[in-house]
């Protein structure tokens, strides 16, 4: 039996997998979210800790389970700092969403730093990630910078944080996924840099150690297993961040493949292969996953509202029930009726990364009905991933083959065969309905030796539907231009 660990920003989730890795029972239990001032977000570590432990005990296995082990995907970026002894944390998370690390980041930024934090990590300097967390921690936490140069403290992403504590504090490790968003990583060396921890003033007595996403990380405590009606011996093996769970849970191991997670806003990532190349301008580069002795890169970036486009039609203008009335309603209509929706309710994100553009409806006149503005905002879903591909695909000259798709708008047909329209390759649905927990399970299985070649997980992946793009586009592509240009017009307009 695996338990596959999905801690998210919102909840943690405990999957059960046989092991014919059918899905045998799961559990969620949500934590709690503090916004101590505006723009700050900050996770109870300990919480999350126990909600863990709960989430596995709800599994109700028994110690006759014998064979039983732990992977774990997680919310990346989520910087958390704790004692090294007690494993006690000295304050609450910061949280990926939080932007107290803005000044940090400014001024490194105004430092020159830019271009070489980009060369060594791949990615933009920003608060997004972890190091700017980190650095405020330590500077602001009393007595948090003397204990830190003690070696007194550990940091960690939850991966990190959860591996810990299930060890009983024996291992201090994360992967490399996690490691490559902290913007500490050399993610070609693939080892912490001491050029970025410097410049970010954090000892590299408090990193983890790093290890492949297929790496046993050590077994849970004794204890612990005693606690949840575990066996006495359980590993911790297979462990990654959720984008890249949903990238091996969606079997994307080849050049050229990507995924496309549709959820409140969407993560889109493309594997680019073994080789780590600089990403376009808006996009970073991430390693992708690393198992059976290789090591993969992708580029990626990240969309603000995608999903959360069909909530704000249903709960701010109530032009419809629910996301499911949205195709019937979308179809109704032969076209747009020269109607666009730029969803940029918190600016836009990559490939524009423009924070001031504000939301807009354009084209609109006197015959555009409900279903025209539908019909529009369904649309953005797709134009949106279909820049972000292109940008990733095209400027780097990267062959795109099939997007992988995940998440509750998959379901709607007429989103998938736009999408796939757009990019002019298939789109493939999977049965998997939690893709990044699948992709801890794939690195367990790694891990453990259950399967030795990547041969050995495409064996259990199953389609649930394959959308080929048809053959004339030229109505898709012409709303599609339409598209651009509002965007354009719309990113000019706006002003600090």
């Amino acid at each position: 039996m695996i338990i596959s660990i999905d801690q998210s920003t919102s909840a943690t989730k405990a999957l059960l997998f046989d092991d014919e890795c059918r899905l045998v029972k799961q559990t969620s239990i949500p934590h709690r979210q503090f916004y101590p001032q505006p723009g700050w977000v900050e996770h109870d570590a300990e919480e999350i800790f126990q909600n863990t432990l709960q989430a596995i005990s709800k599994l109700s296995l028994t110690p006759s389970e014998t064979d039983v082990s732990i992977a774990i995907t997680n919310q990346r970026e989520t910087a958390v700092v704790w004692n090294r002894a007690t494993g006690t944390p000295i304050c609450n998370a910061v949280v990926w969403q939080c932007l107290r690390g803005k000044d940090i980041c400014d001024n490194l930024k105004a430092a020159g730093h830019s271009q070489m934090v980009k060369e060594k990590t791949g990615l933009l300097i920003d608060p997004y990630f972890s190091a700017s967390g980190v650095k405020w921690i330590l500077d602001n936490v009393e007595g948090a910078r003397q204990q830190a140069e003690n070696g007194e403290l550990c940091f960690g992403t939850i991966d990190a944080w959860l591996v810990f504590r299930l060890t009983g504090g024996k291992v201090h490790a994360t992967d490399y996924t996690n490691a490559s968003r902290t913007m500490l990583f050399n993610i070609h060396t693939l080892d912490w840099d001491d050029d970025l921890l410097d410049i970010f003033t954090i000892p590299r007595s408090m990193m983890p150690e790093a290890k492949p996403c297929d790496a046993v990380f050590g077994e849970v405590d004794a204890r612990l297993c005693k606690a949840m009606n575990m066996p006495e011996r359980v590993p911790v093996a297979g462990v990654l961040g959720d984008s890249h769970g949903a990238l091996t849970g969606q079997m994307c191991f080849a050049e050229g493949y990507g995924k496309a997670t549709y959820g409140t806003g969407s993560s889109v990532m493309v594997n680019i292969g073994g080789h780590c190349a600089a990403a376009p301008d808006g996009l970073v580069t991430s390693v992708g996953y690393a198992a059976l002795g290789k090591t993969f890169y992708a580029f990626e970036g990240n969309i603000h509202c995608t999903g959360a486009t069909l909530n704000w039609l249903r709960d701010q203008l109530q032009l419809i029930n629910g996301p499911q009335e949205v195709e019937e309603i979308a179809t109704s209509v032969d076209d747009n009726g020269g109607v666009c929706f730029v969803p940029a309710f918190s600016g836009l994100g990559a490939p524009w990364w423009n924070p001031y553009a504000k939301a807009a409806i354009t084209g609109m006149t006197l015959a555009t009905t409900k279903a025209h503005v539908v019909r529009a905002a369904l649309e953005s879903i797709a134009f949106q991933v279909t820049d972000l591909i292109r940008a990733m695909t095209e400027k780097a000259g990267i062959a795109l083959r099939e997007v992988r798709a995940d998440g509750g708008p998959t379901r709607n047909a007429f989103l998938m065969q736009l999408q796939s329209d757009l990019l002019g390759v298939p789109v493939v649905r999977s049965e998997v309905e939690d893709a990044s927990a699948f992709g801890a399970l794939v690195m367990n299985r790694f891990a453990l030796g259950a399967w030795k070649d990547f041969a050995d997980a495409e064996k259990v992946w199953q389609c649930a539907a394959t959308t080929m793009p048809l053959p004339d586009t030229a109505g898709v592509q012409k709303a599609y231009g339409g598209w651009t240009d509002a965007v354009k017009a719309l990113c000019a307009a706006a002003k600090e």
